[in-house]
């Protein structure tokens, strides 16, 4: 079970690295590694096993979060209806992910974005686009193409920079944390 220790912080020099491609079959250890992070994500986002573990919680995680320089990312979307009485989840496991296509319409996360890997308040917006299209290989090595919009796209964008070594505080400008809001929607 992976914990807040074991996932890497924001000082430590892998997490500014280019991960690299996988390739198949998958190692039982990368299989193993992208369970985890289902486990960890899905764990997080129910209150109780997250105040059981003391897990912060997250959507999406990237390999290198847990110092593996490989490009896979899995995200974990809580589907819930407001009424619904159990959590419902959507999983995304993107291996040797990239983009295809993208919305010109910017967003940014109102509140700011939110890693894993960083455990202190940042201040700032990252314009981003509202709508991705992401090719990429699942588990078994099929090609897969997944559209996101809105927190997922977000989400999708936050995970492709971790595989390449980019954090959101380096795509914060620090003297002007909120360049770009006015060309961008806050969601």
């Amino acid at each position: 079970m992976i914990l807040m220790k074991d996932i890497l912080d924001e000082k430590d020099k892998r997490l500014h690295l280019k991960s690299k491609e996988v390739e198949f079959p998958l190692s039982k250890e990368d299989k193993q590694v992208i369970e985890d992070m289902i486990q960890y994500l899905h764990d997080s986002q129910v209150p109780e096993l997250s105040e059981k573990y003391n897990l912060r919680p997250g959507m999406g995680m990237s390999a290198v979060q847990l110092g593996v320089l490989k490009r896979y990312f899995v995200v974990v979307n809580d589907i819930t209806e407001e009424d619904a009485e159990k959590q419902e989840f959507e999983t995304y496991v993107l291996i040797n992910p990239r983009i295809i296509s993208n919305s010109e319409e910017q967003i940014y996360v109102e509140e700011g974005e939110g890693c894993l890997s960083i455990n202190r308040p940042v201040e700032g917006i990252i314009p981003r686009s509202a709508r991705v299209t992401m090719e990429a290989y699942d588990m078994e090595g099929r090609k897969i193409h997944v559209r996101a919009r809105e927190e997922l796209s977000v989400c999708f964008q936050h995970e492709l920079d971790h595989l390449n070594g980019i954090l959101i505080t380096d795509r914060i400008d620090p003297k002007n944390p909120y360049k770009g809001r006015e060309n961008a929607r806050g969601i």
